[in-house]
């Protein structure tokens, strides 16, 4: 998704209460009024002193915090130092997500991949307590996978960000505001039972992406040298080296992206005039082997739309006019598995969007028959008529094969205010809410 406008709400959601905490639940912390009771087969133990969790074990509790803690603010750095935590450390997520024809795996067991997109929470300064919530939040409803950025390209330094650029040069920035911090979403993830699928570059400019590396290295805002121009190929795999390499051993991701919706045109509208479908595959082999030759642990996919190419094709999302050949790139051997996302109205298919989206969903899922891969789409959404649309789509899913999906976008109601909305969040005090936990069940019980 692209052009988000984040809007916030400040709505208080109430404590999950229940009879028990489930496994994975939260059970305690600072400010927690609901229930303390780990479910049989779990114990309560402290993550952090605003957020005690239920994980697996008979072990007893860790004793909650005596006072609460001291805040620190901690200003930009380029320094290699990795940030410190003096909370306990998270549960070790177990073996790494791989994939066994059509199916997502863990294990040697079916690894059913279903949850949301959560773009802020590493971007925005949220606490740790605020990440767990979010993560938590998705987890509840059912949810075992989060895509998320991992990327903020930034020509001042400022906030939190994961590359600095400046006179051509682009450098990470591994300190508190940088890649520290993105290590504090990963153990959030890790302790409420969420893998991670990250997104390396963005097709547009919020937050960066591709137009910051063709300004700075060539000069021009011809959006397709990113594919082509070998310093900016360089470039981009310097940051990826740094990024991948950082966390090539954390079973926590479950995959990596090569960018959040890869076009020929991005926000600047200019490209050379030369990119084709061939110019993206062609990339997206390069930079998906060179992201295997450096980490043999992660799976890897596009991140693209999922376009398909049939120029002839009435239907603009079909006709490959946007670079992008759904079934070329699936063929990639490097690539594990391929996305799509489902916008019919942003697509101008405004006659019949859920009809039109279903049929979608089904010819993805046949693609991923054709060559025994799996398939997921990765990013929905529209903004009115949210429950029938996706109770349609759902069952869609379900009855086409699909291998699984991640709403756009999942939301929280944090004490500090709400998580951005574009029109498309879903909270947990939303009606959407139990139809998504409802549809993750059904893509857990399908085996």
């Amino acid at each position: 998704m692209f052009g988000l406008r984040l809007v916030g709400l400040s709505v208080a959601l109430a404590p999950f209460v229940g009879a028990v905490s489930p496994i994975w639940g939260q059970c305690g912390g600072i400010g927690w009024t609901g229930d303390t009771t780990c479910a049989t087969g779990s114990v309560c133990t402290v993550m952090n002193p605003y957020y005690f969790q239920c994980l697996p074990g008979t072990s007893a509790p860790t004793p909650p915090p005596t006072s609460s803690p001291s805040t620190t603010t901690t200003g930009p750095t380029t320094t290699s130092t990795p940030g410190t935590t003096t909370s306990a450390p998270p549960p070790s997520s177990t073996g790494f997500v791989k994939v066994s024809g059509q199916k997502f795996t863990l294990n040697g067991e079916t690894y059913p991949l279903v949850g949301a997109n959560s773009y802020w929470v590493g971007l925005m300064g949220y606490s740790t307590a605020n990440m767990n919530q979010a993560f938590s939040d998705i987890a509840k409803a059912g949810g075992t996978t989060v895509r998320t950025w991992g990327f903020n390209d930034v020509t001042t330094a400022n906030g939190i960000y994961y590359q600095l650029w400046q006179n051509g040069k682009g450098t990470v920035n591994t300190g508190a505001t940088g890649l520290a911090n993105f290590d504090n979403v990963i153990a959030a993830a890790k302790a409420n039972g969420i893998r991670l699928i990250v997104a390396l570059t963005n097709n547009w400019s919020d937050y960066g992406g591709m137009d910051v590396y063709v300004s700075q290295i060539t000069g021009t805002q011809n959006h397709d040298y990113f594919y082509t121009n070998a310093n900016v190929i360089a470039a981009f795999k310097s940051y990826i080296q740094t990024f991948v390499t950082r966390y090539k051993d954390e079973p926590t991701i479950l995959g990596w992206e090569l960018a959040n919706e890869p076009r020929c045109r991005g926000s600047t509208g200019t490209s050379s005039g030369t990119c084709t479908t061939t110019t993206i595959t062609q990339w997206a082999s390069n930079i998906s082997a060179f992201i295997k030759s450096i980490d043999s642990n992660h799976l890897v996919a596009i991140g693209d739309e999922g376009f398909f190419n049939d120029p002839g094709n009435p239907s603009y999302p079909y006709q490959g006019s946007e670079g992008i050949d759904f079934n070329a790139n699936l063929n990639i051997t490097t690539i594990d598995f391929g996305t799509a996302h489902l916008y019919p109205e942003s697509w101008g298919q405004t006659t019949d969007p859920v009809g039109w989206g279903s049929q979608w969903i089904t010819d993805h899922a046949t693609s991923g028959k054709a060559v025994n891969k799996p398939v997921i789409l990765e990013e929905f959404g529209v903004t009115n008529d949210q429950a029938s649309t996706y109770t349609s789509w759902y069952s869609t899913i379900i009855s086409s094969g699909l291998t699984g999906d991640l709403i756009w976008q999942a939301g929280s109601h944090f004490s500090t205010g709400s998580t951005p909305d574009d029109g498309y969040a879903i909270y947990p005090d939303d009606p959407v809410y139990p139809i998504e936990s409802q549809h993750a069940a059904a893509i857990k019980a399908r085996g």
